[in-house]
């Protein structure tokens, strides 16, 4: 028979963000664990339930006992499992004592003979009945919780004072129900019952759930519980939504408020929002100051008007739901003006000291131990930012200018305080002493994670943004931090992906105005490598790191793009700013007839140069024996100059298109001509041939890489 299943571990209050992560783990290891042993289907519904104090899951169909089932097992060889008259070896018997079997069993039907592969073994067949739904149950649940993602493990003493078991929390109850039966398991020193209990202080203590299917209405109706993590999380969204509106305000971003959603579900049971206020002279400090207050230190969630400003109301999400809310809104609102009143002196206290004049300060952060100080580093970073300005046409005193304050906010009241606006600080502090607007912006969006269409008309923070990738590429890479595996603790792959939009948005800019980038990876590589001390840095970093770029944009390109499309772009490592642009003519040239002839002619032209050497040749017209290589020369000669053309305008597509009419000579020359002819002067000129039509076919890409 079977039955819907409710497992329930009851704790203590369980950390807030890892509950989600926990609950899962829990409900899918119990049931998985049963799945496995043959008592509730694999895809089995299952719900997962998970509060401050709980973690439970009920799934449907799951059975008292599992279905009986044969195991086969391969014993030995036959060589060895038999003797030469056919009898069982010592070997055999021992093997099958093992199994349970007396040391004097007849093997007849217990034991077969058949091919593996190439040998004969000894394979023994055994009916195992199935397991109790206790039994199974019971292993499930010990295999989940050790299993469990618990960030810290702790240890306590259960009530007989002598016995220590480890959890995440300590554990007060267990329920285990198959539909309306206790299932006498246990775990953590707890046996499994039907009781569990509800709100601390305004729900039952003690709640008897009389089947599986009754739990979560029945915490609801007497504990005042909502007990689904997704069901109460929409029920604290849709409030905060609903005094939202009331207040003619917004949530903001979804993306900035999710997470303390999250958090915020994880630390209630009975979830209640109520409105609260603060004198609105605090909205003189920058509202990045105050909204991180509110959200990181107490969990409140700001409100902005329509223009996205900062208002004085915020929203709080209360574990009570009472008639009269006074208390808890004034409570919460004396709470909250000490920390307002401490980020405005923060921020009064460090806009009386120049940005300029702290920058001496960092000489006394270490950037690491062996790349000096903040100072030292950016130093490097000024130097380099002038430079990308000068290769893309932006003001190299205003780039270095940025440079130069940029770490400086790391030594004010604020950043020290909250480490997150870091950047952010500088650029508000930068715009109050009177810096160019340039200046500021750029200070701001030093930390991003990429860079968008919004930040093209600023080139001082593209010059910024990318000195400040390079010198981290380069100095972490050069001491030997690379990255490894999933360890990056240096950022070095978000670097590269936010060089390459940079770059990436620079060349679109560039093209826009009919010109063509300057600025180049390996003149920047070499720059900032020079910049370190003498044998600091190893000397093969700077093609390491190159071929570390390419390889994440060949990454981040091959998830939306064609892959062998995106390969033989990546192959030639042409400019960063100029990948895209190949791509799209390399798809473009993809779809035209003759370019799947002219892969595969490509890739055996390849092939033979690899195995001919690099040695040149020049072509001596006069050597030719057949007209198909004579057609193919002037096929080559006649498109050289179209295609240079082309390329040299950035017209990739176009280069690629002409390229496509050499397809009718190719497949004559290869038809009609041996390469390998016995004269060696015509065999190296015949090389020296494709050799040209070698170069002139992969200037946009390596096309080879399209052949199937």
């Amino acid at each position: 028979m079977s039955a819907n299943l409710l497992v329930e571990l009851l704790t203590e209050e369980l950390p807030p963000k890892a509950l989600k992560l926990l609950a899962d783990a829990f409900a899918n290891g119990i049931a998985d664990g049963l799945a496995a042993r043959g008592l509730a289907a694999a895809d089995a519904a299952r719900t997962v339930y998970a509060t401050p104090r709980r973690l439970a899951v009920k799934i449907d169909g799951v059975l008292e006992r599992g279905s009986d089932r044969s195991e086969t097992k391969k014993l030995m060889p036959s060589k060895v499992a038999f003797g030469a008259d056919g009898k069982a070896s010592a070997a055999l018997l021992k093997r099958l004592e093992k199994e349970g079997y007396p040391a004097d069993v007849k093997i007849d039907g217990i034991v077969e003979r058949r091919m593996d592969g190439k040998d004969e073994f000894a394979f023994h067949t055994q009916l195992l009945p199935g397991q109790s739904l206790q039994v199974a149950l019971q292993a499930a649940i010990e295999d989940s919780i050790a299993q469990l993602p618990i960030p810290k493990v702790m240890s306590y003493q259960l009530a007989d004072g002598a016995t220590t078991v480890q959890f995440v929390r300590p554990a007060h109850g267990l329920i285990a129900l198959h539909g309306e039966t206790v299932v006498p398991v246990s775990v953590l020193g707890l046996q499994a019952g039907r009781i569990t209990q509800g709100h601390r202080f305004q729900g039952a203590r003690d709640i008897e759930i009389a089947t599986a299917d009754a739990y979560a209405e029945a915490l609801a109706a007497h504990g005042k519980v909502i007990a689904s993590f997704a069901q109460r999380r929409q029920d604290i969204l849709t409030q905060l939504q609903q005094h939202a509106a009331e207040c003619g305000a917004t949530l903001g971003a979804g993306e900035d408020y999710e997470p303390l959603l999250d958090e915020v579900n994880a630390l209630v049971e009975t979830p209640t929002v109520y409105v609260g206020t603060f004198e609105a002279e605090y909205l003189a400090v920058p509202q990045e100051c105050l909204v991180l207050t509110m959200r990181a230190n107490q969990k409140y969630f700001p409100l902005f008007d329509a223009a996205g400003k900062l208002t004085n109301r915020f929203l709080i999400v209360s574990n009570m739901r009472l008639n009269d809310p006074k208390n808890i809104v004034e409570g919460n609102q004396r709470v909250i003006r000490p920390r307002l009143a401490d980020a405005r002196f923060f921020f009064d206290t460090d806009r009386k000291t120049r940005l300029e004049l702290r920058v001496p300060q960092l000489a006394s952060i270490v950037y690491h131990n062996k790349l000096g100080s903040q100072l030292e580093r950016t130093e490097r970073v000024q130097i380099l930012a002038g430079n990308v300005a000068r290769a893309i046409g932006a003001d190299p005193v205003l780039a270095e200018r940025a440079a130069w304050l940029a770490k400086a906010d790391l030594v004010t009241n604020m950043v020290g305080e909250f480490p997150e606006l870091q950047g952010t600080m500088g650029c508000y502090y930068a715009q109050g002493d009177g810096e160019s607007i340039d200046v500021a912006t750029a200070i701001g969006g030093q930390y991003r994670t990429r860079v968008s269409d919004e930040s093209s008309a600023n080139l001082t923070s593209l010059s910024l943004y990318i000195a400040d990738r390079i010198e981290t590429l380069v100095g972490i890479w050069g001491i030997g931090l690379k990255p490894t595996g999933d360890k990056d603790p240096f950022g070095l792959r978000r670097a590269a992906l936010g060089l390459i939009s940079a770059f990436e948005l620079l060349g679109a800019a560039a093209k826009a105005k009919g010109d063509r980038l300057g600025l180049r990876l390996e003149d920047l590589l070499r720059q900032a490598g020079e910049l370190f001390k003498p044998g600091l840095l190893a000397k093969t970093a700077a093609d390491e790191i190159r071929e570390f770029v390419y390889e994440r944009y060949r990454n981040q390109l091959a998830s939306v793009f064609d892959r062998s499309a995106v390969d033989a772009v990546i192959a030639l490592q042409p400019p960063l700013d100029e990948v895209v642009p190949r791509l799209n003519a390399v798809l473009a040239f993809g779809s035209l007839p003759e370019s799947a002839t002219l892969a595969a002619a490509n890739k055996r032209i390849g092939n033979i140069l690899k195995k001919t050497g690099d040695a040149a040749t020049a072509i001596n017209k006069t050597l030719f024996a057949e007209p198909a290589e004579r057609a193919l020369h002037e096929v080559i000669e006649q498109l050289r100059p179209g295609a240079a053309r082309c390329f040299a305008a950035g017209d990739y597509a176009g280069n690629l298109k002409l390229l496509a009419q050499t397809r009718t000579a190719v497949d004559a020359f290869f038809n009609d001509v041996m390469v390998m002819a016995e004269d060696p002067a015509q065999r190296a000129n015949r090389i020296a041939l494709l050799r040209e039509l070698h170069g002139l076919m992969n200037t946009v890409a390596d096309i080879s890489r399209l052949a199937a």
